[in-house]
């Protein structure tokens, strides 16, 4: 399964922004085997109460708040070079993902506030373009979130190009829901394949097997999710306007180091230096 490829996700302007892009990025290129150790101990992600779980985490990162269903109508321009971004997972205008939302919610809702804005959307893509949008767009956009057809088309996507195909390939790979997790993360700040400028999520696996074998190889589940934070680190680093890496070295690293491969609570982190819980 291939999602549309991105650059590094940034924390919302509208709180403290720790990570200021200095370059333009443009995502232009498209962002099942046995069950791994996690399941012979709990459920992964598949479980509800374990993806609304692995949703709050990322939310945290997403949107300095554990309340990812509040932010369907979220919609802004954060300055990435990515054009809008909105939505649960921070879909773009740029790259695409934000179209494929609006196009979803008009094949199943026709007639929606968001449909005039088709062509427009289909024409910044691959830009940070406004053109055609603007403050009438992110007024609808506002207005489709308290339709429940908008949000659905929002938890499809989400999970048609990130969460489906991250899980997919953490199953195969022999990892629990940690590792699931730590995937399905990777796929929404990263994107599946490289973009100019940018290492994907296909690239950060490569190099973390070339240091440890995943459980489906026979290796050591801690061992491996450790090599692949490492690749992530590495991942973000290369980017010459991301610097922070405190969502894998104050959060994830720190459920690694617990041993916590189910996602199991009570789970406490920090990310960008506020912190966080869940019991």
């Amino acid at each position: 399964m291939r999602g549309p490829a991105k650059g590094p996700r940034q924390v919302k302007p509208t709180r403290p922004l720790r990570l200021l892009p200095a370059v333009l990025l443009l995502a232009l290129s498209a962002c099942a085997g046995p069950g791994g150790g996690g399941d012979a101990q709990g459920a992964g992600l598949a479980d509800p109460a374990k993806k609304d779980t692995a949703m709050r985490i990322v939310s945290s990162a997403e949107n300095s708040s554990l309340d990812w269903k509040a932010q369907y109508a979220y919609i802004e321009d954060i300055g990435d070079g990515r054009g809008y971004t909105g939505g649960v997972i921070g879909f773009c205008s740029g790259c695409g993902d934000l179209l494929k939302v609006v196009e979803r919610y008009a094949r199943t809702a026709p007639g929606n506030p968001l449909e005039p804005f088709l062509p427009a959307l289909r024409a910044v893509e691959g830009s940070a373009s406004h053109r055609g949008l603007g403050r009438p767009f992110t007024r609808a956009w506002v207005r489709a979130a308290k339709d429940p057809a908008f949000r659905r088309a929002q938890d499809a996507e989400r999970d048609l190009h990130y969460f489906d195909p991250a899980v997919a390939r953490a199953e195969g790979d022999g990892l629990g829901a940690l590792g699931q997790f730590i995937y399905f993360d990777a796929y929404v700040m990263h994107g599946a394949g490289d973009a100019p400028g940018t290492v994907g999520f296909r690239t950060m696996r490569r190099e973390a097997m070339a240091v440890a074998d995943p459980p489906s190889r026979g290796g050591d589940e801690t061992a491996y999710l450790n090599a692949f934070l490492d690749a992530r680190v590495a991942a973000i680093r290369r980017e010459p306007s991301h610097t922070d890496t405190s969502r894998i070295d104050t959060a994830q690293r720190v459920f690694v180091r617990e041993g916590r491969l189910d996602l199991e609570p009570p789970l406490r982190w920090k990310v960008y230096g506020d912190s966080y819980r869940l019991d």
